[in-house]
């Protein structure tokens, strides 16, 4: 976190980091991409003044260097791993490395250097991606507020020392500085980055606000609640931080077995060596026969049988739209067994459609007629319904007249003046005189049956008189059912839907979706997300979040695994989450998840053809008289047949094959 954290005397709260500048680490701000660069530089040099037979004092300085920039960092950490008596497999790489060289196989050992300098250096990257991603939630919350004491005054202070009990004034188009409760005033607050609700919430005296949230057009007087340190979005910051230093360490397949493996080589190399010398062998006999057992015994050829598939599937997933941040990520997303949705531009669209057109017997309009009147009353209006409105009715190529007199109420409507007629456009309500007039009475029944469907109902009123509802909703993705039923069939469980929205809302999507309502978890916070995927894990389950928003940032940290919706996904989101689907298809999640599953097979294939050459060669070079150059030409050979199997999923098919739930490989 940043250095610069304020406190007010006396606090004994944790401190609250100041707002930092947007700032994202370049890749060569970090040492360990540079020392990978210049040792990949260094031998690409050497490579080609080797192949076309140049002396050896050109390339075998450059060579030297190679094993120098690539190889001093992670020998330094092996030593300091084996002063903990632990035997880093990276110390067994450069070990192997200088073994190579040593016995006159220069090459193979610089290139394995490279292979590992770059490992670390993507690794470091990835680490301080996600730091960055945690200090550019920070700049939601403003950096100061407008305090306004007890006489009136007003006061421009920083947020970190507003405290409980002051009163702040959030002018129109602010950010709300503190969470708290609006005393006086009324106004729409934008809470997506909290709650993942798709439009404003009507907000009003009594009613909550929290920091970060985005108002409206009325101006709000919030008394704040809640210290800076104990906020939503402090605790949001905490919630990704904790979630992402705690999650359990995920290594690839082979390395869940390098410390066994890295202690047998080392002894049987040694035992190669030691034996033979004691039986009488010549020393340089000895060298050369245990620096061939360390060769053909290397677990290069077992590395590079793991990584190929993975590579190709991450390389055919970009291709087609999905970033998937490194090859441990591929392989965690195959053990996925539960899938957890976002809704709110995850399984919806993200912005609220018109879905239905009612207007009122009586009212001699036609469903045309109503939105072309209910979009010219709203034409002035910036409001996310207002905008949806008026899209619907271009979109009939109704021709809208001019609105005068425009007036707008937050949390009730607008009202307008269009060809003479005074056109109100609001929540549903009844009659200021309260009387029960029918008309109004069908349009509460209307209100009514598009609320209880998960509809936000709008009425529309010509001089005072309702004469039809507009009801709006938030729609689903063409591909979403689809992709619900596609991720059922692979993981064998239905997804479960997490949401900041209404309870009304989440049910209406997932009776459209497919989800079952007992998989339906509505009004959740941050905090309740992440409480629920940690539940699902306690459980036993490997969970998958997909999800968009700052509110789904903490959750994607927590899960097993997370997919981040490209297109509207905040930038906490998509740093946070494991894989970005960047072309904003619902139907890659699933896809991605079936070449992650291809791509476990074809790894366990191809350690299946490593160890088999690596016992094969073995057991010749202990048993017989392996001569050198058939030893590495083995131990390489092997390499390229396991790379060239590891390719396969580089093609279209395999990609349009995971696509239809086929198996790419």
């Amino acid at each position: 976190m940043p250095a610069d954290l304020l406190r007010r005397p006396g606090d004994t709260a944790p401190a609250v980091p100041v707002a930092p500048p947007r700032r994202r680490t370049r890749v060569f701000a970090l040492v360990e991409a540079r020392w990978a660069a210049a040792a990949l530089a260094l031998f690409l040099l050497a490579l080609p003044l080797q192949l076309t037979g140049a002396p050896a004092w050109s390339w075998g300085p450059l060579y030297a260097l190679t094993y120098l920039t690539g190889g001093w960092d992670p020998a330094r950490e092996g030593l300091r791993a084996l002063g903990a008596r632990t035997l880093d497999v990276d110390l067994l790489m450069i070990v192997a490395a200088l073994g190579a060289a040593a016995i006159g196989q220069v090459r193979d050992g610089a290139l394995l250097v490279v292979i590992f300098a770059t490992s670390g250096a993507l690794e470091a990257l990835a680490t301080a991606r996600t730091q960055d991603a945690v200090h550019s939630l920070l700049a939601l919350a403003p950096a100061t507020a407008t305090r306004v004491s007890a006489d009136g005054r007003e006061e421009a202070v920083p947020t970190a020392e507003l405290a409980v009990g002051d009163t702040v004034l959030v002018r129109p188009g602010e950010r709300v500085g503190a969470d708290g409760r609006v005393v006086a005033g009324a106004s729409e607050v934008d809470q997506a980055t909290i709650t993942g609700e798709p439009l404003p919430v009507a907000k009003g005296v009594g009613d909550e606000v929290f920091a970060g949230t985005l108002n409206g057009t009325g101006a709000l007087r919030v008394r704040v609640e809640r210290d800076a340190s104990d906020s939503v979005i402090a605790r949001i910051v905490a919630m990704v931080a904790e979630a992402s230093g705690t999650k359990a360490p995920t290594h690839l397949f082979i390395e869940k077995v390098e410390q066994r493996y890295s202690l047998g080589m080392v002894a049987a190399t040694l035992a190669v060596f030691a034996v033979p010398t004691a039986l009488g062998a010549e020393l340089a006999d000895a060298l050369t026969r245990a620096m061939t057992f360390m060769i053909v015994a290397s677990p290069c050829a077992v590395v590079l049988a793991t990584m190929p598939p993975l590579l190709s599937a991450i390389a055919t997933a970009g291709r087609h739209g999905v970033l998937v941040k490194s090859a441990v990520v591929m392989e965690r997303l195959g053990q996925v067994d539960t899938v957890a949705l976002d809704k709110t531009g995850t399984l919806t669209e993200g912005t609220p459609r018109v879905t239905a057109v009612r207007p009122l017997g009586g009212s001699g309009l036609t469903g045309d007629d109503l939105l072309t009147l209910a979009a010219a009353a709203e034409h002035p209006s910036e409001h996310p319904l207002a905008r949806a409105v008026v899209d619907a009715a271009r979109a009939r190529r109704l021709h809208l007249p001019a609105a005068e007199e425009f007036t707008s109420a937050p949390g009730v409507g607008v009202t307008a003046t269009v060809g003479g007629r005074t056109i109100a456009v609001g929540a549903p309500g009844r009659p200021s005189d309260g009387t029960d007039d029918p008309a109004w009475a069908h349009a509460a029944y209307l209100a009514g049956e598009l609320e209880d469907a998960g509809h936000t109902a709008v009425v529309v009123r010509r001089d005072g008189a309702p004469v039809g509802v507009l009801g709006l909703a938030d729609r689903p993705r063409p591909e979403a059912a689809a992709t619900v039923a596609a991720l059922a069939a692979l993981t064998g469980r239905t997804p479960i839907l997490l949401t900041g929205d209404n309870s009304r809302a989440a049910a209406r999507l997932a009776a459209e979706t497919g989800i079952a309502a007992d998989d339906v978890h509505a009004g959740l916070l941050p905090e309740d997300k992440v409480r629920a995927v940690r539940r699902l894990a306690a459980d036993g389950r490997t969970v998958l979040l997909v999800g968009d928003g700052v509110n789904d940032a903490p959750a994607l940290a927590a899960a097993h695994s997370g997919i981040a919706m490209g297109r509207v996904g905040s930038d906490l989101a998509l740093e946070t989450a494991d894989a970005v689907v960047v072309r904003d298809e619902l139907t890659a999640v699933p896809a991605v998840l079936a070449l992650s599953r291809a791509a476990h097979r074809l790894v366990v294939q191809n350690l299946v053809i490593a160890g088999t050459f690596i016992c094969a060669l073995v057991t010749w070079d202990l048993a017989g008289e392996l001569p050198l150059p058939l030893g590495v030409l083995g131990h390489e050979g092997s390499t390229v047949l396991v790379g060239l199997n590891g390719l396969r999923l580089l093609r279209d098919a395999a990609w349009h094959r995971a696509s239809r739930s086929e198996d790419p490989s």
